[in-house]
């Protein structure tokens, strides 16, 4: 066996994991770095480019200080999907990165997505052309990278004029590695202008860039994900401590690299991420949308499949507010809480019976996409009492964020037209045995948690560099992902669910109507 690896980069919302990863999918080494997002009135969501290139040199040369830089064959990144950057002719970035949080493009986008006459907000030929050559539409949210393009044409044209490329940041990174611009079949999805009918050659559909008014020569070149974009840039090779011309794999967007580290490319085996959002994804045979719960198969990052896209905003993130914003608020002098706060709210939630006590968490604290797409709702405690303390609230996010995953697995179910029998768990949440079981209790099934959860994206990613690089194959890679254990539901904890899910959507259909009542004063306001 070669003892080769490949430096994969997984740039997250709150920053990047850096990893050498070997053949078979092992994480020898590692190192992480921080970054913020600046929230904006509007709905607005920014990070700086320049920060993240700067948290990524930290991180390399921290995995790096531990692991063998001279075993790096290639490089490649996944980074957080739905954003825009846009970089002039040096590509240099003109402006802060808009990302997927970012709501501000919802009123551009309206403006093009029909007449007066709508099905579901959209005018129908439009709407048609869409389905038919893109297998989905643009999301009325205004998260989708469209509508980031769109507000900035709209609302910051001298940006926008200047602009020599909008790049989903994961391209940014590739072009700040090697100084070639190109998007992958899979990252460009989410602006809508690509023929995604045949998923082995993507190209852009001249009649959609005009249907929406991008203007052509602002979009970057498209190549398939399992190709090799090019040699790294000597600045860039200098700054991260790595040799000039190693191989820049093309990479490919968080969703699809964790489908690829934690469940392969096996069709119809689905994952479940916690992270600080969630989604619950698999590869299927066919391109289909439901607009009703926002969701659509697109361009996997495999040649020539498809990959069942959802997305729900607040996961571990609820878990992050309760740690910030409530238990260790510093704006009351709160003690910084502890490096990994998991362990000790697992353990104060295990104190606390199946229910909360009465206590429940509705955690669509930034809006919601899937399997309802509603930028306007917002969550919160429900049936908080006096006899309730940190442990009640910690039970309460953990549980919530069961639930509504329980609602986007059934959503998932509907779409792939057959049940799944069983789930895989990744992310940083499936650390967390607690939740794990709380999962398996309240979806009713098995839950498989993958070995390693945290590391399923540069895993992902260096499985996809490995296939570019021809050392493996989609099928040899799914047979590596090594699963950790086992959960079996308990199914006097999931009867006690089954009612407590009821009312959890209950309190959505009482939470959604009174969005649309306050809602435009929430949404001017960043949280």
């Amino acid at each position: 066996m070669a003892t080769g690896s490949i430096l994969a980069i997984d740039l997250g919302t709150s920053g990047p994991k850096v990893a050498l990863v070997d053949r078979r999918g092992r994480v020898r080494a590692s190192g992480t770095a921080p970054t913020s997002v600046r929230t904006l009135p509007g709905g607005g969501a920014e990070q700086d480019p320049d920060a993240w290139w700067a948290a990524i040199v930290t991180a390399t040369r921290r995995c790096l200080a531990s692991g063998d830089g001279a075993s790096v064959e290639a490089v490649a990144v996944t980074s957080q999907w739905s954003g825009t950057v846009a970089v002039d002719g040096k590509l240099r970035p003109l402006r802060p990165a808009i990302i997927w949080m970012d709501t501000r493009g919802r009123a551009a986008l309206d403006r093009r997505l029909g007449g007066p006459l709508r099905i579901a907000g959209y005018g129908p030929a439009r709407l048609w052309r869409w389905i038919d050559r893109t297998g989905g539409a643009p999301g009325r949210s205004g998260k989708d990278a469209l509508a980031h393009v769109l507000y900035l044409a709209d609302e910051e044209p001298d940006v926008y004029r200047r602009a020599a490329y909008v790049l989903e940041p994961k391209d940014y990174l590739n072009a700040r590695l090697t100084g070639r611009v190109a998007a992958g079949y899979d990252s460009i999805a989410l602006h809508w202008v690509t023929d995604n009918r045949d998923a082995a050659f993507v190209r852009y559909d001249d009649e959609l860039v005009a249907m929406v008014g991008l203007d052509a020569s602002k979009l970057p070149p498209l190549r398939p994900a399992t190709s090799i974009l090019g040699p790294l840039h000597p600045q860039a090779a200098a700054d991260l401590g790595l040799a000039s011309g190693t191989p820049v794999a093309m990479g490919t967007p968080d969703v699809h690299a964790a489908a690829l580290g934690a469940a392969g490319g096996r069709e119809f085996e689905a994952h479940l991420y916690l992270g600080t959002s969630s989604w619950c994804v698999a590869h299927v045979p066919f391109k289909k949308t439901d607009l009703l719960h926002n969701m659509a198969s697109l361009p996997s990052a495999l040649p020539g499949r498809y990959l069942l896209l959802d997305e729900q905003e607040t996961a571990g993130g609820a878990l992050t507010f309760l740690r910030d914003r409530i238990l260790f608020a510093p704006e009351v002098g709160a003690k910084p809480p502890p490096d990994d706060l998991l362990p000790r709210l697992d353990a104060l939630a295990a104190e606390v019976p199946v229910g909360a006590q009465g206590l429940s968490f509705l955690p669509w604290l930034y809006g919601e996409r899937t399997p309802v797409e509603d930028a306007r709702l917002r969550g919160g405690f429900v049936g908080l009492g006096l006899d309730h303390g940190p442990g009640h609230l910690a039970r309460a996010v953990l549980e919530g964020v069961a639930f509504n995953g329980r609602w986007l697995v059934e959503a998932v179910e509907s779409f792939c037209g057959r049940g799944l029998p069983h789930l895989r768990l990744a992310g940083g949440g499936a650390r967390s045995a607690l939740w794990a079981q709380i999962h398996a209790d309240v979806l009713h099934r098995p839950i498989d948690v993958v070995e390693d959860p945290v590391h399923v994206g540069v895993r992902g990613v260096a499985g996809l560099a490995w296939i570019a690089l021809g050392a493996t194959t989609p099928d040899a890679w799914t047979d590596e992902i090594p699963i950790a254990r086992r959960i079996l539901p308990d199914e006097d904890r999931a009867a006690v669910y089954d009612g407590l899910y009821a009312e959890f959507r209950r309190a959505h259909r009482f939470l959604a109507a009174r969005a649309r009542r306050v809602g435009p004063s929430l949404s001017e306001d960043a949280p």
